[in-house]
C-alpha cells in the first residue's frame, strides 16, 4: 500500500492554535514595548533639553529657561521646539516659587553656571521612574531612580 505524504488534521489544528495564541499575545507585548520606548524618549529628552539650556546660558551669557507645561503635557527650552509627554506617563515638577505660573514650571539657568534648581520626576503607570535634578548652586544635572 502506498502512503501519500502530507499533514493530518490534528497537526494542522495544533499549528493554528499556536498561531492564534501568538497573535493574541502580540498586542500586549507591543504595548509594553511602546510604553517603555516612550518613557526612555521623554527621560532622554528632558535631560538633553536641560543640558541645552545650561549650555546656552553659559555660552551666550544669558539666562535660559527650561519649561514644563503640565496642562499641555509638554517640555522645552524657551525659544526652541516643544516636545510632547505621552499620555500614560506622569510628570511631577518641583521648582522655585518664582518659576511657576498656573500651568507651567521652569528651571532658569544663569550665565555664571548656577540655576534656580529643582527636579522633574517622570513616572511610568506602575510607579517606577526617575528624577532629574538640577543643583541650584552649580547648575549640575543629575538623575536618580525613584523608589516605590
Amino acid at each position: 500500500m502506498r502512503r501519500i505524504a502530507g499533514f493530518t488534521l490534528v497537526e494542522l489544528m495544533v499549528v493554528f492554535a499556536m498561531l492564534a495564541l501568538l497573535m493574541g499575545l502580540a498586542p500586549i507585548a507591543f504595548d509594553r514595548l511602546r510604553d517603555s520606548s516612550n518613557y526612555r524618549d521623554v527621560l532622554r529628552g528632558v535631560i538633553a533639553n536641560m543640558r541645552t539650556a545650561r549650555q546656552d546660558a553659559l555660552v551666550n551669557r544669558t539666562e535660559t529657561r527650561f519649561v514644563v507645561d503640565l496642562a499641555e503635557r509638554t517640555y522645552r527650552v524657551e525659544g526652541r521646539e516643544t516636545r510632547l509627554i505621552p499620555d500614560p506617563l506622569r510628570v511631577r515638577v518641583t521648582v522655585a516659587g518664582v518659576e511657576t505660573t498656573d500651568t507651567q514650571a521652569g528651571i532658569r539657568f544663569f550665565p555664571g553656571g548656577g540655576a534656580t534648581g529643582g527636579s522633574v520626576e517622570i513616572m511610568r503607570p506602575t510607579g517606577a521612574g526617575a528624577r532629574v535634578r538640577v543643583d541650584w548652586l552649580s547648575g549640575r544635572i543629575s538623575i536618580e531612580d525613584l523608589v516605590r
